[in-house]
């Protein structure tokens, strides 16, 4: 089956069990324009499981050719399969791929839900692999797209939560720190709060440190499954 088939497929699957409650379901979570077919995530799920059968022994290239026309339709649902797919080819990931990626983020993001499906386990499976390339990651702190500076967060949560990369994740969060777009401070703020889980102590001193120019937005993200005593002590104004 060629490429452009499988792409028409994957449309026409997505079209006819799309329902218009769910579609408008889905708007609820978020403020900017979010499109989609209106298909839940388990369907969305068994489409691409179903495709990566036919498509996983192709070069990664091509798999990432069909990726990127996926991205290209802006579509939520075609999105997530991206952030299915993807993660696969981790063993066959090369340093130069994190170019590609960081091309899409800034290309075809532009919402929550596309940034941390793509990012959690793509670019967190890629920075486990390529520790090295945390150095890029803490470069996007630094673009003016709101996505990469989320991304420059998000990327870490599976590490994060693995107890890993606190010394890189302290640094990212101080040039995060006083991002005043909430949803990059949600995203910095929900990377500590994931590195709490192995790391409490330091993270919760990392929050009282930082906590009189933290915004409140990250500091309640980051103390979120901290006990409540450590909690009432972060929140407390001194």
């Amino acid at each position: 089956m060629s490429m452009h088939f499988i792409i028409q497929n994957i449309r026409r699957e997505l079209k006819k069990i799309s329902d218009i409650e769910t579609q408008k379901g889905y708007q609820r979570f978020f403020k900017e324009n979010a499109k989609f077919y209106g298909v839940r995530a388990a369907e969305v799920r068994k489409i691409a499981k179903k495709y990566w059968k036919q498509i996983e022994s192709l070069d990664k290239q091509e798999i990432f050719k069909l990726c990127e026309d996926l991205f290209r339709s802006d579509y939520g649902e075609e999105a997530s399969i991206v952030s299915f797919w993807v993660p696969k080819l981790t063993g066959r990931f090369e340093s130069r791929d994190l170019e590609l990626f960081k091309t899409w983020i800034d290309k075809y993001i532009d919402n929550w839900a596309k940034c941390d499906g793509f990012c959690n386990h793509t670019i967190g499976n890629f920075i486990q692999r390529y520790p090295e390339s945390l150095e890029d990651l803490k470069n996007w702190t630094q673009s003016k797209n709101r996505w990469l500076k989320r991304a420059a967060a998000v990327s870490l949560i599976i590490p994060a939560r693995q107890g890993k990369f606190l010394k890189d994740i302290f640094e990212i969060a101080d040039l995060l720190l006083l991002d005043e777009d909430d949803m990059v401070q949600k995203g910095y703020g929900w990377m500590l709060k994931e590195a709490s889980r192995k790391n409490q102590k330091p993270v919760f001193d990392y929050v009282v440190k930082n906590k009189k120019v933290m915004p409140r937005t990250a500091l309640r993200y980051a103390i979120e499954l901290m006990p409540k005593e450590l909690k009432s002590e972060a929140m407390k104004r001194d």
